[in-house]
């Protein structure tokens, strides 16, 4: 059912009086094992897991199909990749404060707080991303051309590739709050089930689309966008019909009379802000940095945007147990058990890292198969090969990285991950970048070891922060020591 979920190695033991720092070595409270921890936590990571890899699978698809095209293609697609990351900034901070509550409020057995939770981000939402959707369609081709098109042709069809996702652009996001709110609560199948139907969707219309099969015409790159739009909508509709269906956790009644709440929209903002200014942060880095490897050329940043697809594809190890460490997290925290919170932290941490290992394993042996799935042209064949060489040298300390910045979002802590990225991607890794490229002229391996640069340096900062404990000692507006 819509927000269902099991029961918990948390919920054997008793509430906590306060909160309190639990030191690094304290033991298991009597009657739980860390088996019963791993059980939890691959609960909720097992499908957020399957969810985010299938969708950056069909992503990678999405390049893969496109890249048929040429060069130009892949880099109109991926010039219009941080506009669209820039507009979806504001929701998706929101969406941490939101997952952040219903967390903290399943924890402290306080279900109606948590389902006017939904009905506050969701309005928060729909209200931001209207706006974010005007200004992304009507500034799309400022947007690209800022972004470094350097060809009339990567400059027209980024543009209507990027027009066609910000008309889509609400739904998608109305989506991805629903995805939080059930995550919060610890419940990742109901996001799986649909996410993965949008992605099945969107293959099967990429096949049509893109090269005018069944009789379509022959869209390409628009084709491609219209794929992934009609995917989303997929999702909208069964994410919207789970939640409003009765006898889940979370449930939301249309009809029912909407009022602000301040102290919850005060919680989503206390949270969601420091996450929004970081999110700024690591877009315009990126951007900068984006823009920097624009400047190497056509052929440079085709093979730059394929490794960054391939990067993200990474990714999913470390997200898919932050949603488990981020949901339990919270739930702990708002039982006042910091004991039981940095005990899911740790495990989330080294089970992750156990999956990361593997990934590197792949990316030394087969990389250069890898990157060949996206082209046939032998210069970015054997830069992408080397560069995936530093991909897997990451891969553990990334994972790391992403599972102890959602325990400390779990628990609110969003001003220190909001301090790491406006150092490492807003100042290391744009400014290494332009050193590397331009001063050095290292080129794209330049771009690449900047990139090294910012993820170690953020893996420590992160890893600082959560050995020192002070996390869990956050608390909500409204809610007692």
């Amino acid at each position: 059912m819509a927000g269902g979920t099991a029961q918990l190695a948390l919920d054997r033991v008793e509430a906590g009086e306060n909160l309190e720092i639990t030191k690094t070595r304290k033991t298991l409270p009597e009657g739980i094992t860390r088996g019963m921890l791993m059980k939890d936590v691959l609960r909720i990571a097992g499908p957020s897991f399957v969810e985010l890899t299938l969708t950056q699978l069909t992503s990678m698809a999405d390049l893969m199909m496109v890249g048929q095209l040429g060069a130009w293609a892949i880099t109109a697609v991926g010039l219009t990749t941080q506009p669209k990351f820039l507009m979806m900034t504001m929701f998706m901070a929101m969406n941490v404060g939101a997952t952040a509550l219903v967390a903290r409020y399943k924890g402290a057995e306080q279900p109606g707080k948590a389902n006017e939770t939904v009905r506050q981000a969701l309005m928060l939402t729909l209200i931001m991303s209207i706006a974010a959707s005007l200004v992304g369609f009507f500034f799309s081709e400022t947007m690209v051309r800022f972004m470094g098109a350097t060809d009339e042709l990567s400059l027209a069809n980024g543009t209507i590739y990027l027009q066609i996702q910000m008309a889509g652009f609400v739904l998608m996001a109305l989506t991805t709050t629903i995805t939080a709110l059930l995550r919060g609560v610890g419940d990742s199948k109901t996001a799986m089930k649909y996410n993965v139907t949008a992605n099945v969707v969107n293959i099967v219309l990429n096949w049509i689309l893109i090269y005018g099969n069944l009789g379509f015409p022959k869209m390409g790159v628009a084709g491609a966008s219209l794929a992934t739009v009609i995917g989303q909508t997929a999702a909208f509709l069964m994410a919207a019909w789970a939640l409003m269906k009765k006898g889940g956790y979370l449930e939301f009644h249309l009809l029912e009379k909407y009022h602000i709440d301040k102290e919850i929209l005060g919680n989503i903002f206390a949270i969601g802000l420091p996450a929004m200014v970081e999110q700024l942060f690591m877009r315009f880095g990126v951007i900068l940095y984006s823009k920097t490897v624009a400047s190497l050329g056509t052929v440079a940043f085709a093979t730059h945007n394929i490794c960054m697809n391939i990067q993200a594809l990474s990714f999913m190890i470390g997200q898919g147990f932050a949603v488990s460490s981020t949901s339990l997290v919270g739930q702990s925290l708002g039982k006042k058990r910091t004991d039981m919170a940095h005990h899911y932290g740790k495990v989330s941490q080294q089970i992750g890292i156990g999956f990361s290992l593997i990934l590197a394993l792949i990316f030394f042996v087969i990389g250069g198969p890898i990157v060949a799935l996206y082209s046939n042209e032998a210069e970015v064949i054997e830069q992408g090969t080397r560069i995936l060489m530093f991909l897997a040298l990451i891969q553990p300390f990334q994972a790391t990285q992403f599972i102890l910045a959602g325990v400390l979002r779990g628990a609110g802590d969003t001003k220190t991950t909001a301090v790491v990225i406006f150092v490492t991607t807003l100042i290391v890794r744009p400014l290494l970048a332009i050193l590397t490229v331009y001063e050095l002229k290292w080129g794209l391996y330049g771009a690449w070891i900047a990139l090294v640069a910012d993820q170690l340096l953020r893996t420590l900062l992160i890893w600082l922060r959560y050995r020192s404990g002070k996390w869990q000692l956050m608390k909500l507006r409204g809610e007692q020591a």
